[in-house]
């Protein structure tokens, strides 16, 4: 019998996800697949992780086509600003892409639906640090009319969101303020590190024009907390996540991370459990 031959994986982004990941992926995935290469575009993050896992094996490598090369799948696990030049670059060299970053896919859609059937290849989004995603997959077979995502985030969450500087102070908030109501794209435009779940909310459904996003600055919550409501021809559907915050990054929910390793489990897996 021949052997299976393992994915190679390299992760782009040395970040609290994408350590999460890599750790994952030489402990627990060994069996399936391999950690090819890491990098960052700050060198010293991608060195460290790599002494971290494997102390006589160098992952780290000096440019993002070098990790390209070495790789079958590539994690885009860095920032939405770079996201889609990683993409595309992995796209045409005939590779498999996970996006963490889903939010800098906002624009480039078609350009990735084009690029990806061309080169026979395919592009993965985890479902991140929401619930829902496959129900609402189903239903809009049928038809959605609404999609309404309401998140709420302790105030700490938003600091450095340009956005949100120039309109508010929210040094000392003693209640809830509504910081933006509007459209899922507009919300990525303006909170591109805080709000990847409206964007692949809008990819599973009605699209980044139609779904709707209310993003709160709480003072009161620990967590961060997505509700999302749907209304569709086939059902009526309502979900709360309450997510605990990730412990190296508190702008970062756990759930998005392990959100990944289960996308990357279907990948590895013969059987595929959900829509």
């Amino acid at each position: 019998m021949l052997k299976k031959r393992k994915l190679k994986i390299g992760i782009v982004g040395c970040g609290a996800i994408g350590s999460s990941l890599a750790k994952e992926i030489a402990v627990n995935f060994r069996g399936s697949a391999v950690l090819s290469a890491l990098y960052d575009i700050r060198a010293e993050k991608a060195q460290s992780l790599s002494r971290s896992l494997l102390k006589n094996t160098k992952l780290s490598v000096g440019s993002l086509d070098i990790l390209i090369k070495k790789s079958g799948l590539v994690i885009e696990a860095s920032a939405a600003a770079a996201a889609w030049e990683i993409t595309r670059k992995a796209v045409s060299a005939r590779r498999k892409v996970m996006v963490m970053s889903v939010g800098g896919m906002v624009g480039h859609l078609d350009e990735l639906f084009r690029q990806a059937s061309r080169n026979n290849t395919q592009v993965y989004f985890p479902s991140g640090a929401i619930s829902g995603i496959d129900a609402l997959k189903a239903a809009d077979i049928a038809g959605v009319k609404k999609v309404l995502l309401t998140t709420r985030k302790h105030p700490f969450a938003f600091s450095g969101v340009e956005y949100v500087e120039k309109k508010f102070k929210l040094s000392g908030l003693k209640k809830d303020k509504v910081l933006f109501s509007g459209s899922a794209s507009k919300a990525i435009k303006y909170f591109p590190q805080n709000i990847n779940v409206a964007a692949i909310l809008g990819l599973a459904g009605i699209g980044m024009y139609k779904t709707k996003v209310r993003i709160i600055a709480s003072p009161a919550v620990t967590k961060n907390i997505h509700e999302i409501l749907i209304e569709s021809k086939a059902a009526k559907i309502f979900t709360r996540t309450e997510n605990i915050l990730h412990p190296q990054n508190p702008k970062t929910s756990f759930l998005a991370v392990l959100s990944a390793i289960a996308t990357l489990k279907q990948i590895l897996q013969p059987v595929k459990i959900g829509t």
